[in-house]
């Protein structure tokens, strides 16, 4: 074994040139394939970690149309129902229409107390419900663009008119890393209290209202409940989990997430030809080699383990560094998309399929050149010229 070792160690070292090229190949085809995984994994996390009691009621015909507030107290009266909240998305312009970030007015205490995934300290809660102009802003957002506790910003407009002043009550973080930090809160009773002065058709609505349930297993009786006390109203309602909520979006972009799928695999079958290729070359040289081996007493086997150990030694240090790599080069590219992804986080499911890839990319580039060998004669491979 130690002598089969120390071949296969100086095969790999033999030609640097072309042992560094492949693996220069393997590496960006592997990192490439964790990064799309990661890509397509992190726009399912809303799914994933959506809470199975909480419910998401909107207005029937359209999620862009509002629900009068007033809603909410007959919500509270189903049985089934534990609390409710609501909120309303803003989407206002901060300095640029470049800077876009997601900005929700909530009723303040019921929202927090509903959402535990955001994480507030008890001085930050305070000030929060002290300042009717207040707002919290996630960790992400603030490193962004610099928010301090304390800071006055101006919001432009663009669904409710004019000019918004806000003060940061405090920055808020995620229970775990998966947990939307991009996010800006602020308070529903500011909203429409400016709302009745400028635009009394828009006061008193909300957009959405979330529904806390006593059981999961009431889930779709108190959502058929819920609806059924608004059928036939001028503002009928639509009720679904948190989770149907967020596969209804991500449904809108399931061609493109099939899509980036499908790329990663290609990659893999490129760099999997490359490999073959490679070591196709490389045996191709060595049958005087091969032959020699065997001529001296060696078996068609022991050549073939010979190939098919320097293939995946070359694809598995390839597999390392990509692996290495993945986290750092998907957290950089949260960053520059960070209106699009919460964070990137490498799963382990992902940092399996990287291993696994390159493990099998490194077997099957070696089958026909171990065939090859194996099966050449030692006359023919003695007069093969490498």
């Amino acid at each position: 074994m130690s002598q089969w070792l120390k071949l296969v160690a100086r095969n790999v070292l033999r030609h640097r040139l072309r042992t560094s090229l492949t693996l220069f190949g393997l590496v960006v085809a592997i990192l490439a394939f964790g990064v799309l995984q990661t890509v397509v994994d992190t726009w399912y996390a809303g799914v994933n970690g959506a809470i199975p009691s909480r419910l998401l009621t909107r207005n029937a015909m359209s999620f862009a149309l509002p629900l009068p507030q007033a809603y909410e107290k007959r919500i509270s009266a189903v049985d089934g129902v534990r609390r409710v909240t609501y909120m309303n998305w803003f989407g206002g312009i901060y300095k640029d229409p470049k800077n876009f970030f997601p900005q929700f007015a909530i009723d303040a205490a019921s929202y927090l107390d509903m959402h535990p995934e955001i994480l507030v300290s008890d001085e930050v809660r305070r000030s929060f419900l002290r300042d009717r102009r207040g707002a919290i802003v996630g960790r992400k957002l603030a490193n962004r663009y610099g928010f301090k506790p304390g800071n006055v910003i101006q919001l432009r407009g663009t669904i409710f008119p004019g000019n918004w002043e806000f003060v940061i009550a405090g920055i808020f973080d995620g229970r775990d890393p998966k947990t939307d930090t991009s996010h800006l809160y602020f308070r529903w009773d500011y909203l429409n209290e400016i709302l009745r002065v400028r635009s009394k058709a828009q006061a008193d609505q909300v957009g959405f209202f979330v529904v806390d349930v006593v059981s999961i297993d009431r889930v779709a009786e108190v959502s058929q409940a819920i609806d059924a006390v608004f059928r036939n109203s001028f503002a009928e309602t639509l009720t679904e989990t948190e989770r149907s909520f967020q596969i209804g979006f991500v449904k809108q972009t399931e061609a493109m997430l099939i899509s980036i799928r499908i790329v990663s695999f290609v990659v893999i079958f490129i760099i999997l030809s490359v490999m073959a290729n490679t070591m196709a070359m490389t045996a191709r040289e060595r049958l005087r080699e091969y032959a020699t081996l065997k001529a001296i007493g060696f078996s068609p086997g022991y050549v073939a383990r010979l190939i098919l150990g320097e293939s995946v030694v070359i694809a598995s240090i390839g597999g390392a560094i990509a692996i290495a790599l993945t986290p750092p080069v998907a957290a950089h590219l949260a960053v520059l998309s960070a209106t699009l992804f919460p964070a990137l986080i490498v799963s382990a499911s992902t940092v399996m399929l990287q291993a696994l890839s390159a493990l099998v990319v490194g077997a099957l580039a070696a089958v026909f050149p171990m065939r090859r060998a194996a099966h050449v004669s030692i006359v023919n491979g003695l007069r093969a010229v490498g």
